[in-house]
């Protein structure tokens, strides 16, 4: 044995407590393992905490995974295959995570039998190595995954020894590997195919001594014979101002080439085509005459030229009467001839400058340029009727026919394409409902009202389709209890533009057009959805709503009515009032009581808003069946400094009482306001000295303050 085998165990203790590596000792046969400081720090223990093992324990902390391997390389030392035992396994620390180890070991006693009794070995710490190696062999096959997912390959050439380097993904463009063949410069080079072995060749000599980088696209021939296109680029390193290195990469582009010629030959044909349909897109098939779409660039050219040199342009819409009968008597093929013979009538009455075009089916559009004032154009005008009307011989046929014709001009109308065309187009339906077979020049001044009013509408139907509406609530209280009796939902405009918009800015517009009702009908649902949410929440308040004449009068109100509210099944009777004013119910006061009974039947209740504004009677009282009366703001407000009004608002409130109807003043802007209106008689109130209108999580917040304290609670205490 030798000379180590002879040291008594304290003396070896003292030797591996020495050391500096992580030094172990494993008793074979009794199982326990003994071993340094730095052995049980390699762990992350204390060598208190371990120190000595047993061979059980030893083997928990080895991963499960690289248990069987280094217990197979013990073995293969104990049967004498391998002088030493070395192996690299991951050992278990303190933190639970796993450390790579290098264990290396040999037996330094054995029995009689010559079986081991001790082993005496090294743990080395190659856990960096592990896993700088782990990266690296990650970002190589992520490099090469990358390579062969592009179809890139690199390469590197050693200038000065002319030793080549390729990756795997160039070998595989190659149809080689790299067991098959040795890159050298002359055979890369030799599969090119002759013009690509000159640039190649060329490129290749320039880097290597002048040190300039290419990118080229070249044909090659891969080891297989396969021919294929690549792109290859490279650049230079140098070293001491001397070029070095040359790296590269190797590109199979053989399928974007064949993408590519498919598509230059595509859009060849797609050139062609275009040009084909170019030529037949801007002329009729019929008759020869330019279309819309070529009428349109005149227009515009005819405008740019009328602009520049201050003069007028007239755009005429012919419209062909009864050429439906023409084609219904005598078939197409005439009905087709007499179109040519019309479109060639309306070009002999015009000047070379000037363009006739088929708008379609028997319409024409004319357009006379160059016209020094309006009246220029009526000469042509009444040549182009005359020679219409004039009697063509088809096909031995004698056939006549007339045209309505209609005109307006620019720059006294519209510069646009689309507004000349329609206004040229209105007057010719004008010319047509008069009697036809005449001319009629279209009424700018008038229209311009009109198109701008219908424009307005349009504009608010589009609001109310994209949901720019929003309800306010403004509430109403009992003074004489403080208590909130209900709210009036007012509509509000949240312009995109101009911001949030009063009923006064958009209401006016739509007032006696269809929209009044749409706009209404949307107020009527969004306040039965409000009083749906408050009654899920526990909360009575009946909401008004101001219904409009016309929409009180709309034959179809109540069964909408009845519509919108099977909608919400918790809908409950006197949760919903609509106000009118005066004038709204007075002009057909039959109508108005009837559809007013109808809507209490359904639980729905009425009051008359801003009363004492408009025409009232003690007829109209007694006959309308209404709910309540409200006293206009303009006599509220005012009534505290001037004694006609406050007579106005005693003699109203003296007025319901005897028609036993409740009374609400509007325009309450003070507690002072609210102690004359209780001494009078009127205990409802409703303005912005209680709260103004505001959106309904504002609302909501309101009614909750209101329940807790507010000012106007002292009237309800004396």
């Amino acid at each position: 044995m030798s000379s180590t085998s002879k040291l008594t165990p304290e003396q070896m203790a003292l030797v591996i407590d020495a050391a500096d590596l992580a030094v172990w000792d494993w008793q074979v046969q009794s199982g326990q393992l003994f071993f340094n400081r730095r052995w049980a720090e390699l762990l992350g223990y204390r060598h208190e905490e371990l120190n000595p093992i047993s061979y059980e324990t030893w083997e928990g902390l080895v991963h499960p995974n690289d248990l069987k391997k280094a217990k197979w390389s013990l073995e293969q030392h104990f049967k004498g295959l391998a002088s030493s035992y070395e192996i690299e396994f991951r050992m278990k620390t303190k933190q639970g995570k796993y450390h790579w180890v290098l264990a290396i070991g040999k037996t330094i006693e054995f029995d009689e039998d010559q079986k081991p009794v001790r082993m005496l070995g090294v743990h080395i710490d190659i856990n960096d190595r592990k896993s700088q190696k782990t990266d690296l062999d990650r970002k190589t096959k992520l490099l090469e995954e990358s390579q062969r997912i592009a179809k890139v390959g690199g390469w590197e050439l050693d200038i000065p020894s002319g030793e080549l380097f390729w990756t795997n993904e160039t070998y595989r463009i190659h149809d080689t590997s790299p067991d098959e063949f040795y890159p050298t410069v002359d055979a890369g080079v030799g599969y090119f195919l002759p013009d690509s072995k000159a640039q190649i060749i060329n490129a290749l000599e320039r880097a290597i001594e002048k040190g300039e980088g290419y990118d080229l696209e070249l044909e090659t021939y891969t080891t297989k014979g396969r021919k294929i296109d690549v792109r290859t680029n490279g650049i230079v390193l140098f070293e001491n101002g001397k070029p070095r290195k040359l790296l590269g990469t190797f590109q199979d582009i053989t399928e974007q080439k064949i993408v590519q010629k498919r598509l230059e030959k595509t859009n060849r044909e797609l050139e062609n085509l275009n040009h084909t349909l170019k030529k037949s897109a801007h002329y009729d098939p019929l008759t020869g005459l330019p279309n819309r779409a070529l009428l349109e660039d005149r227009m515009e050219q005819n405008i740019a030229s009328c602009k520049r040199r201050n003069q007028y342009l007239a755009v005429v819409f012919i419209d062909l009467d009864g050429f439906k009968e023409i084609n219904d008597t005598y078939g197409h093929n005439i009905g087709d001839e007499l179109l040519c013979h019309i479109a060639s009538k309306i070009q002999g009455c015009l000047r070379k400058s000037d363009t006739v075009a088929r708008f379609g089916g028997d319409e024409f559009v004319v357009l006379i340029n160059e016209l020094n004032s309006v009246d220029d154009s009526k000469s042509v005008l009444e040549k182009i009727h005359k020679a219409v009307s004039e009697s063509a011989s088809i096909q031995y046929k004698d056939i006549r026919i007339t045209a309505s014709i209609g005109v307006t001009t620019y720059p006294r109308d519209s510069s646009n394409y689309a507004h000349l065309i329609r206004h040229a187009d209105q007057a010719m339906y004008i010319a047509k409902n008069s009697g036809k077979n005449s001319i009629h020049i279209f009424d700018v001044e008038k229209d311009s009202a009109s198109r701008f009013h219908i424009e307005e509408l349009e504009t608010i139907r589009q609001a109310l389709l994209n949901n720019e509406f929003v309800l306010f609530f403004q509430p109403k209280i009992d003074l004489s209890s403080n208590l909130v009796i209900g709210a009036e939902a007012l509509i509000r405009w949240l312009h995109p533009t101009e911001g949030l918009l009063p009923p006064i800015k958009f209401l006016p517009i739509i007032e006696g057009d269809l929209l009044t009702i749409e706009v209404g009908e949307w107020v009527i649902r969004q306040a039965l959805e409000q009083l749906s949410n408050w009654a899920q929440q526990g909360i009575n308040l009946p909401i008004s709503v101001n219904l409009d004449s016309l929409h009180l009068q709309n034959p179809n109100f109540i069964e909408r009515l009845k519509l919108l509210i099977s909608e919400f099944p918790n809908f409950k009777a006197g949760s919903l009032e609509f106000e009118i004013v005066e004038t709204s119910a007075v002009n057909e006061i039959e109508r108005a009581a009837d559809v007013i009974t109808a809507c209490r039947d359904l639980g729905v209740g009425f009051s008359i808003d801003d009363f004492g504004t408009g025409y009232s009677s003690l007829t109209y009282l007694k006959r309308l069946p209404t709910d309540i009366l409200k006293i206009d703001r303009s006599f509220v407000r005012d009534m505290l400094s001037d004694s006609d009004d406050k007579a106005i608002v005693e003699g109203i409130i003296q007025l319901a009482k005897t028609f036993k109807k409740q009374v609400i003043a509007e325009g309450v802007e003070t507690i002072e306001h609210g102690k004359q209106l209780l001494n009078m008689g009127c205990n409802l109130a409703q303005g912005f000295g209680i709260s103004r209108p505001v959106p309904i999580i504002e609302f909501n917040e309101w009614f909750e303050n209101w329940k807790k304290d507010n000012d106007w609670k002292s009237l309800s205490q004396k």
